[in-house]
């Protein structure tokens, strides 16, 4: 016959020979930052499984870390709050509070002078390439972040080499051969041969 013994250890805070009534029973305090515990579980898991979306790009936080001289990393979110007052909130908290018209007046001349970030750049030939590919029935393999070149496919056959530069968007059929060059990924994919897809 199998024995077992079933031991409990008192917790730290148990003192012997002390009177305690039903309220102050330490279990209710265990239960209780038990069930404090697993919320807060139950929510880094959320978070892990769904982050909650950054309204602004690391464009954007340039943009206003430029306007208000403020570190773009200590930028945390901005609205407009009547149609008149933008606000701008801050990572360590505080915000501050700017006229929107001069704000937007600031905005569209910072724009106009800060410098593409090579992941910016690469930010936006990849939507122009997926928009194009989608124009086109086709899809890429992987991108080659450093050249922005990649090979494009129709029903799985190779369609050709595209790939981006300063001076536009370039594309070869064939590893070897003549260059096609045009100024937007649609064109370049055009002068493959491709023919847009006829919507149904």
């Amino acid at each position: 016959m199998t024995q077992s013994v079933c031991t409990h250890q008192a917790p730290s805070s148990f003192k012997p020979n002390q009177i305690v009534t039903v309220t102050e029973v330490p279990f209710k305090d265990e239960q209780a930052l038990a069930q404090a515990e697993l919320y807060t579980h139950l929510e880094t898991q959320a978070e892990a499984v769904a982050p909650p979306q950054d309204p602004l790009t690391s464009r954007d936080r340039r943009i206003i870390g430029e306007i208000i001289e403020v570190e773009p990393e200590s930028v945390r979110t901005i609205w407009i709050e009547g149609g008149i007052t933008v606000w701008v909130q801050f990572v360590e908290g505080g915000r501050l509070p700017f006229d929107r018209n001069w704000f937007a007046t600031r905005v569209a001349e910072v724009k106009a002078t800060l410098p593409e970030t090579a992941l910016e750049r690469n930010e936006r030939l990849s939507d122009e390439l997926e928009k194009a590919c989608t124009v086109f029935g086709l899809y890429h393999g992987e991108i080659n972040w450093l050249s922005f070149s990649t090979k494009l496919y129709q029903d799985g056959r190779f369609v050709g080499n595209v790939w981006c530069n300063q001076e536009g968007w370039y594309a070869r059929p064939r590893q070897y051969g003549l260059n096609r060059v045009a100024p937007s990924a649609e064109q370049v994919i055009t002068s493959l041969g491709v023919r847009a897809t006829v919507a149904a």
